[in-house]
């Protein structure tokens, strides 16, 4: 009887169609599958459309500019920033801004901390610590003058910051850092 089982040929319990296996299909589960697939196409596709647009910082969205209204100073900087990656703000002086050939800015504490200022470009003829922030002195003899501010945040957060020339209306802005 062992024998047997081994001399009985084995019977394929799936039906042929033309002399080929007949794997059978299930609509639904198709319809629903190809509606992930585009629903995951549309998201991918989404993500590409927000960074190249600069949502993930470094694009047109990522840019930002501040002006205080007497026209001291304008700020151009980066609203959108990433942990680690160095950008530049750029800070151009108006006449208003020039008092006996030197230019007196304040900066809040954030911009130096948390938004991890490295360099002053033109450095400083003299800084000041205090009132919760630095006070930085240049000399400039007229417009245009500028300074830019090299950072490089060292972790993500949403940041608020302070900048302004001494005695004059002052630019307040906020960062957001992503990872």
């Amino acid at each position: 009887m062992a024998t047997e089982s081994f001399t009985k040929p084995v019977e394929n319990s799936v039906a042929k169609v033309n002399d080929e296996v007949a794997v059978g299909e299930d609509l639904e589960f198709q319809r629903k599958w190809w509606r992930f697939e585009n629903a995951a196409w549309v998201i991918f596709t989404l993500i590409i459309v927000l960074d190249v647009s600069g949502l993930f910082g470094r694009g047109p969205l990522a840019k930002a500019q501040r002006r205080t209204a007497d026209g001291t100073i304008d700020v151009k900087y980066e609203r959108i920033e990433r942990t680690d990656s160095p950008s530049i703000m750029t800070i151009q002086f108006g006449p208003s801004a020039i008092q006996d050939g030197k230019i007196h800015l304040y900066i809040s504490n954030s911009l130096v901390k948390a938004l991890g200022t490295q360099r002053v470009i033109p450095a400083p003829q003299d800084s000041l610590i205090g009132e919760g922030g630095l006070t930085y002195t240049f000399s400039a003899s007229k417009p245009p003058a500028s300074v830019d501010l090299a950072l490089q945040p060292a972790g993500p957060g949403l940041f608020d910051f302070t900048i302004g020339v001494v005695g004059a209306d002052r630019v307040h802005a906020r960062v957001v850092v992503v990872p």
